[in-house]
């Protein structure tokens, strides 16, 4: 059986644990104490030499690193990511947009906000600020023409992308004025189901946050 190495606030994680829902694939979880140095134990950067989590750990014992690479190997033969060479280059595309300007701003912010670190880092507030309205404009712009962001069906890259994008508002961003966004998360929260709980990072009682 696949197992999956976890910390439950992680929308990093999160992403890992819908698709595994929605394709019904069993999985062990071994949920790792972030804050209690775990990811950076030896044990732990055998398994992943960057110290992060999620990783995903294959019956022989081979494990996958970063959370849209393994969105990728698991959705590989499935509707998720698809077979043709443009659409999957358009999945690649906002998988790589996430993690470039999704993930780094929206995401830690977020983080610092709901544990009280925005002031400890307040010199970078601003341009992590700057930085994710530009990713929502962009998304604003990128979803006018399909209802999905590699066109017209649902894919890892909308997971990817609504993990972080869809709790912006965690971390004082006001939405209203992107509408096509919004709708967009109405529309991916319909095909993901209400199955997947969004953690805070003081609901993980191995946290010391």
């Amino acid at each position: 059986m696949l197992t999956l190495y976890d910390y439950l606030p992680s929308q990093n994680g999160w992403k890992a644990r819908v698709l595994f829902g929605l394709l019904d694939i069993p999985y062990r979880t071994r949920l790792v104490s972030i804050f209690e140095g775990e990811g950076r134990t030896d044990a732990f950067l055998d398994l992943n030499p960057a110290g992060g989590i999620p990783v995903l750990e294959l019956e022989d014992g081979r494990t996958i690193a970063e959370s849209n690479a393994i969105l990728s190997y698991v959705a590989e033969g499935t509707q998720f990511l698809p077979a043709d060479q443009y659409q999957r280059a358009k999945v690649m595309q906002w998988l790589f947009f996430e993690q470039y300007h999704v993930e780094p701003v929206i995401g830690t912010l977020r983080f610092w906000t709901l544990t009280e670190r925005l002031e400890l880092n307040s010199a970078l507030v601003e341009v992590k600020r700057a930085g994710a309205l530009r990713a929502l404009a962009a998304l604003e712009r990128g979803l006018k023409s399909a209802p999905f962001l590699a066109g017209k069906e649902f894919s890892i890259a909308d997971i990817a992308v609504y993990a972080y994008a869809h709790r912006a508002a965690d971390c004082g961003f006001i939405l209203s004025g992107y509408p096509t966004l919004i709708a967009w998360f109405d529309r991916v929260s319909e095909v993901i189901g209400p199955g997947y709980p969004v953690y805070l990072y003081g609901d993980d009682p191995h946290s010391a946050v």
